[in-house]
């Protein structure tokens, strides 16, 4: 089983072995959110099954969804409905990948682990590295999958996921330790060109999730990340840190990166930037 990342190597391995395997498709582009569809439709993995940030990944105007912000987590049951309908089953290794520095394929990475999935893993270098690798393509927009009419069967999670109430609850307490994946320059208040508010919360330390990766786009070697991540929490229990960045999306890769670095599956304040800036009376941070 893979749960964290996988090789070009591992993945073309995995398909020629007869073990149930699903590829997800999950490109996005956050200012053009129509490119997604443009580069799978123009060449993807071969049966990959398209993941679409705004369309599986999020759910807008639902009474029941899971967080709030800028795309707001489904409920875990509405999830699961998406994933029978695709034909995804508890025996299958589930593999995730982007065009976009694991920024998207990481929230289906993590949604995953919150429905009970422990088999997925973010194909390491992504796209690009499987283009490099000459492995087989196709083309064509995503076909409509035969709808299964059984849900995936939820297990309990496995990540955490902190609500804007238990951070305003723990702010400033040393069990809680924030830490923002967005662009410093919006970390610091200096830049917004997405939330009413620019800053960031009281206390939180900043990590761009670009920092996780090469040059070439692969994670960088386990000791590396430990190290860098030792460095920035100065001393803070790693089990202390929640994720998060302007909606919830690519706070992932740090989470990510913190367990291919051994420091544990840590949690994930999917409403973010968004959801905490929405109310006046929540404590900014600039600087």
């Amino acid at each position: 089983m893979y749960t964290t990342l996988i090789s070009v190597d591992q993945l073309q391995t995995l398909q020629t072995s007869g073990q149930p395997c699903m590829v997800f498709d999950c490109s996005f582009e956050l200012m053009n959110p129509a490119a997604g569809d443009a580069q799978y439709a123009q060449a993807h993995i071969p049966g990959a099954v398209r993941a679409d940030l705004d369309r599986h990944l999020s759910v807008h105007g639902a009474p029941d969804a899971a967080s709030g912000g800028r795309h707001p987590l489904p409920s875990r049951e509405a999830f699961a409905a998406w994933l029978g309908s695709v034909g995804l089953t508890p025996d299958t290794q589930a593999v995730v990948y982007d065009r976009q520095g694991v920024n998207y394929s990481g929230r289906l990475w993590w949604m995953l682990k919150w429905a009970g999935h422990e088999a997925v893993a973010v194909l390491d270098g992504g796209w690009q590295a499987w283009q490099a690798a000459g492995g087989p393509v196709e083309s064509g927009a995503a076909e409509n999958h035969p709808v299964h009419e059984q849900n995936y069967p939820l297990a309990p999670a496995q990540c955490a996921l902190t609500a804007t109430e238990t951070i305003v609850k723990e702010l400033g307490h040393p069990s809680q330790t924030i830490l923002d994946a967005r662009a410093t320059p919006r970390f610091k208040g200096e830049v917004e060109p997405l939330d009413p508010v620019a800053g960031h919360i009281p206390g939180a330390l900043n990590r761009p999730f670009a920092l996780n990766l090469d040059a070439n786009g692969f994670f960088k070697p386990a000791a590396q990340l430990r190290a860098e991540f030792d460095a920035l929490l100065a001393g803070r229990d790693p089990a202390t840190v929640v994720h998060h960045c302007g909606s919830g999306v690519s706070a992932v890769p740090n989470l990510i990166a913190m367990e291919v670095a051994g420091l544990g599956r840590t949690a994930l304040y999917a409403g973010s930037w968004s959801a905490w800036c929405s109310d006046p009376s929540r404590p900014v941070a600039q600087g």
